[in-house]
C-alpha cells in the first residue's frame, strides 16, 4: 500500500532531494512540464549575471576576457555537455538551433546519388525535423516522396525491428529520434546504428527530450551525428542555444552552410575569402554565437556535471515508476500508458484519455503543470533534479479528485488549454 509516508521515505533517502532547492519553484505549484521547458536554477540566474558584467565590464574585449571568453563559449560549453551524449569533447558544439542544426547537418552529409536518394524518418516523429528534412529534398530538386516514413503498429511507439526493414537500398540519410516526443520511448540508438551502417546509411539522432534525461554513448556506437535543444531537461531556458554532434570519422566533411565561425580560431581574423574551416565540430557552426542565449547553460552544465547524467536517470525511473504505481493504486483503469512500462521511457510518461485537454486544464487551475498533446494525451514529466516524490504523491491525489468529481467537465472549450 502506497502512501503519502511511503514517498516520505523515498525523499528521505534519495540523495538529489537537496537539489530541488537549486531551482525557483513557485509556491503551491507542482511542476511536471520539465520536458517541453526546465525551470530556471539559481547557479543559470548567476552565470547570466556573469555573461551581463562581462559585457557591462569589458565591453569588446569580452571576447577574450572575463570568466568566460565569449569567442570560445560555444566550444569550451561543448567540452562539458559532451559527457551528456557519450562523446568526445571536440565532436560537440552548442551553436544554434534544433531546426537549423538539422539543415546545417542534412546539408553536409546528405549527399544523393541516382539509386541512394531517401532520407529515413518516422511518422512519430515532430514535425519541425520533418519539416526540415522535406526542405533539403526540395533544395536537392527531389520530391516529398523522398521522406520515407517508420511507421507505429500502435500510433506511440516505434519498433527496432520496423525501423531496420525501411532501411532499404535507396536510403542515404536515416534521421530519428533517440526518445519519442509523446511517448516517451527510448529508441536502440546502438542497434539501429549499426544496422544503418551495415547498409552504408548515414544516420543522426534528435536527442531533444532525451539529453539531460538519460545516458547516450554517441561516439562508441558510432552514430554519424546528433542535435538537440538544451531547453527542456537541460534546463537552458527558453529558446537557448543548441548543440550538435559530429562523430570525429566525418571531421574534415565541409560544412553545407558554411560561416565564419566554422572558421579555425586561430585564422578566423584572417578574414581569407576562403574558409579555413575548423578541424572538429566546430566547423559546423555558421555565424556569431547568441552569447547571453548560451549563458544559462553554463549554470546547467555546472549542475549536470556535478550529479552526474547515472544519477539522474536512475531517479527519473524510480520517480516515473512511483507514478504509475500510484496511478495505478490511487486512480485504477482511469488512463491508458501511452509509455513504455519497463525501462525503455525516457523521462516521462504520457497518459491517454478522450478528456485529455480539459484534465489538463483541469490540473493547471489546482497548481499541476502537466503537458497536454493533442488529441488525446497527457504528459507528465516529473523532473530527478527538482521534484520529489511527495510532490507525484500529491499531484495523483489532485488528479485522482479531478477524475472523481469530473471537474474537467466544467471547462467547455478544450481549445483552450495551452499545449
Amino acid at each position: 500500500m502506497i502512501t503519502i509516508e511511503t514517498a516520505q521515505q523515498f525523499d528521505n533517502e534519495d540523495s538529489l532531494n537537496s537539489y530541488a532547492e537549486e531551482f525557483y519553484k513557485q509556491p503551491g505549484q507542482i511542476y511536471f512540464d520539465g520536458n517541453s521547458l526546465g525551470l530556471l536554477s539559481k547557479r543559470s540566474e548567476l552565470s547570466v549575471l556573469t555573461l551581463l558584467h562581462s559585457w557591462k565590464e569589458h565591453g569588446i574585449d569580452g571576447w577574450t576576457s572575463g570568466d568566460y571568453p565569449w569567442f570560445y563559449l560555444s566550444e569550451n560549453l561543448g567540452d562539458l555537455c559532451a559527457p551528456l551524449v557519450g562523446a568526445k569533447k571536440e565532436e560537440v558544439v552548442l551553436t544554434g538551433s534544433t531546426t537549423t542544426n538539422l539543415h546545417q547537418l542534412l546539408s553536409s552529409f546528405f549527399k544523393p546519388t541516382e539509386t541512394k536518394n531517401k532520407i529515413l524518418a518516422d511518422e512519430l516523429n515532430f514535425p519541425s525535423d520533418l519539416y526540415a528534412i522535406q526542405s533539403q529534398l526540395t533544395l536537392h530538386d527531389l520530391s516529398k516522396n523522398h521522406m520515407k516514413l517508420v511507421k507505429s503498429q500502435d500510433g506511440q511507439t516505434l519498433t527496432t525491428k520496423n525501423i531496420i526493414e525501411a532501411m532499404t537500398d535507396d536510403v542515404a540519410v536515416a534521421v530519428l529520434p533517440a526518445v519519442l516526443y509523446r511517448s516517451g520511448q527510448v529508441l536502440d540508438l546502438q542497434e539501429i546504428t549499426k544496422a544503418a551502417h551495415e547498409k552504408n546509411i548515414i544516420v543522426g539522432f534528435d536527442l531533444c527530450h532525451s539529453i539531460g534525461s538519460i545516458p547516450h554513448k554517441l561516439h562508441d556506437i558510432g552514430a554519424d551525428f546528433a542535435f538537440w535543444c538544451n531547453y527542456k531537461h537541460l534546463n537552458g531556458g527558453p529558446g537557448s542555444v543548441a548543440g550538435l554532434f559530429v562523430h570525429e570519422k566525418h571531421f574534415g566533411t565541409a560544412p553545407g552552410l558554411a560561416g565564419w565561425f566554422g572558421s579555425k580560431k586561430n585564422k578566423q581574423f584572417d578574414l581569407d575569402i576562403t574558409l579555413t574551416q575548423s578541424s572538429d565540430a566546430g566547423a559546423y557552426q555558421i555565424g556569431t554565437p547568441h552569447v547571453l542565449s548560451l549563458a544559462p547553460i553554463i549554470g546547467s552544465l555546472e549542475l549536470f556535471s556535478e550529479v552526474g547524467i547515472d544519477a539522474i536517470r536512475e531517479k527519473s525511473l524510480k520517480l516515473t515508476q512511483f507514478m504509475m504505481d500510484c496511478l495505478e493504486q490511487e486512480i485504477p483503469n482511469s488512463f491508458t500508458f501511452g509509455n513504455p512500462l519497463d525501462h525503455s521511457r525516457g523521462g516521462h510518461l504520457f497518459l491517454v484519455h478522450d478528456e485529455a485537454a480539459r484534465i489538463c486544464k483541469a490540473l493547471k487551475g489546482e497548481g499541476v503543470i502537466p503537458d497536454f498533446r493533442a488529441p488525446n494525451g497527457i504528459r507528465l514529466a516529473p523532473v530527478a533534479l527538482y521534484n520529489s516524490f511527495a510532490e507525484v504523491w500529491q499531484a495523483v491525489q489532485i488528479l485522482k479528485r479531478i477524475m472523481h468529481e469530473k471537474v474537467y467537465e466544467s471547462f467547455e472549450n478544450k481549445r483552450d488549454v495551452i499545449a
